[in-house]
């Protein structure tokens, strides 16, 4: 196929990050002025989606996913969901095909989503791939003692976790957003730059790759502000 037949995509893959409290999931969930979102919340954070407008709150689906150091089930759950197949997720723990949930009486609740199947009108957030990067290594080290501190290959199998999922984000079909916090990284000049928290500070300065657009947020002034640009510089 010659490039001249290729045509720009109809749907964009974006990240948000900056530090706690600088409007990243306010700024995602503001789209569902526009779109329908299908949110999944991986952090609890969903008081900030009910400050919406009524009307707004209604284009929301929510899927909550309670993942913690005890129960690291967001690594697991999203790397199903994110292939775009038909996945049923139990509203109680958050878990593809949950068996307690199934065998509970009266059965569990599920949420059926299928992303391949959504339309252009939709958009996929993910809140957080701090979360997620958490989950991922809980997860690795969940039969280790408590105090056990990871190694050089429970870093290295969680960037294959990582990977795994943002390849599928890369080549996705469908409008995805992932949110996440900020990693500050010393460059070959001295310098200190920010970057979005994904693993280890070294996979994180990567992560954008993943993406077709990169939305830094921050407080200047009392007021949040947004930037996106190749030649955008996030504060030293």
């Amino acid at each position: 196929m010659k490039l001249t037949d290729k045509h720009h995509s109809k749907t964009s893959r974006v990240l948000i990050y900056g530090e706690p409290k600088s409007g990243k999931t306010q700024l995602a969930a503001a789209l569902s002025s526009h779109f329908d979102l299908l949110f999944f919340d991986l952090e609890n954070g969903y008081e900030t989606l009910l400050k919406l407008p009524r009307i707004q709150q209604e284009r929301i689906e929510l899927i909550s996913v309670p993942d913690t150091k005890v129960f690291p089930i967001a690594i697991e759950t999203m790397l199903k969901v994110i292939t775009g197949v038909k996945t049923r997720i139990c509203e109680i723990h958050g878990k593809v095909e949950c068996q307690l949930c199934k065998k509970a009486e009266p059965a569990g609740i599920f949420s059926e989503v299928c992303l391949n199947d959504l339309p252009t009108t939709s958009i996929v957030v993910v809140d957080s791939l701090t979360q997620l990067s958490n989950s991922a290594m809980n997860h690795l080290t969940k039969n280790q003692e408590e105090l056990y501190r990871p190694e050089w290959g429970d870093y290295r199998n969680q960037g294959q976790l990582l990977d795994k999922f943002l390849s599928q984000i890369q080549q996705a079909k469908f409008n995805v957003i992932c949110i996440t916090h900020v990693v500050e990284s010393q460059q070959e000049d001295g310098k200190a730059k920010l970057f979005p928290v994904c693993g280890t500070t070294q996979f994180s300065r990567n992560t954008a790759k993943y993406f077709d657009h990169v939305v830094y947020c921050d407080v200047k002034n009392k007021k949040h502000n947004f930037a996106s640009s190749t030649t955008y510089l996030a504060p030293d």
